[in-house]
């Protein structure tokens, strides 16, 4: 399932998604806790990207497993499968930060949405989960770099 889309590597090109997605739910959700008067104007989009980025880096994990086990297959270099393994460490690790962001981000939208089913919390709440946000967002954006860093570099070396 995860192997191949219209006969090329299905990671290659859903990686692509991730790559957009992640920088935009930490900076939108960032956004979201800091700028309150904000909120009407992001909350659709972060409850959005909340739902479809981890979705998406999940199918990236799931396609990248399925071609680096296609790639032992075809007898590929140790050297180089070992920078794929890497590589894949980092995708693993960026999944596990894009759910963990994700779900502080609904979090928020939950609690700042005023609706009178939502319990009443301690003034602290909100900014103490603001900061989860932001240690998420950072810890998001590192790796998606460091794992897109790492794929190019295990594809292209330095070639470029």
């Amino acid at each position: 399932m995860f192997r191949e889309i219209a006969g090329l590597p299905g990671h290659v090109l859903i990686v692509h998604a991730v790559v957009v997605l992640v920088p935009l739910l930490a900076l939108l959700s960032v956004a979201y806790g800091v700028l309150p008067r904000w909120r009407s104007r992001l909350g659709w989009a972060v409850a959005a990207l909340a739902v479809v980025t981890p979705i998406f880096a999940f199918v990236a994990t799931e396609s990248g497993e399925a071609f680096e086990e296609a790639l032992a297959e075809r007898g590929y270099p140790a050297d180089a499968l070992q920078k794929i393994h890497e590589h894949a460490e980092y995708g693993e690790n960026l999944l596990w930060f894009v759910v963990g962001l994700a779900i502080a981000a609904l979090v928020l939208l939950v609690l700042t949405s005023g609706h009178p089913r939502v319990p009443r919390l301690p003034g602290f709440a909100v900014p103490a989960l603001t900061v989860v946000v932001i240690v998420l967002a950072a810890l998001s954006l590192l790796y998606v770099y460091w794992t897109g860093d790492s794929g190019a570099q295990s594809v292209w070396g330095n070639t470029l």
